[in-house]
């Protein structure tokens, strides 16, 4: 069973940043890409980031391009994003999605609980 735990939301005045952190965790899997989404109250889920997990090769939503960093750490089987310079616009629940292979039932998509992310402006 592969889980996605995050980690790294809260309340944060427009400008300023916030750190979130995405691990995943279970037996016999491999990890080929994680992305971040987030959801805005009455909006649907929206592409935030993604990174291929071999290659470290990262892309984003129009709407963050500059603004939020995705970044790794393989050891930790760990996606992070970064987010800087936030805007009231960025409210909005954040979700972590891998999808990877798993040895017992080959592909596999997992998401995350979602993590509150409020700018105040």
């Amino acid at each position: 069973q592969v889980q996605l735990v995050e980690s790294g939301g809260g309340l944060v005045q427009a400008g300023g940043s916030l750190r979130l952190s995405c691990a995943a965790s279970g037996r016999t899997f491999t990890l080929d890409n994680m992305h971040w989404f987030r959801q805005a109250p009455g909006k649907g889920r929206e592409f935030v980031a993604g990174i291929n997990w071999r290659s470290g090769i990262t892309y984003y939503g129009d709407s963050v391009k500059v603004r939020f960093t995705i970044s790794r750490d393989n050891g930790k089987n760990t996606v992070y994003l970064q987010m800087n310079s936030l805007k009231a616009e960025d409210t909005a629940v954040y979700y972590c999605n891998a999808q990877g292979e798993s040895i017992d039932i080959g592909s596999i998509e997992r998401w995350g609980q979602g993590t509150q992310v409020t700018v105040s402006s």
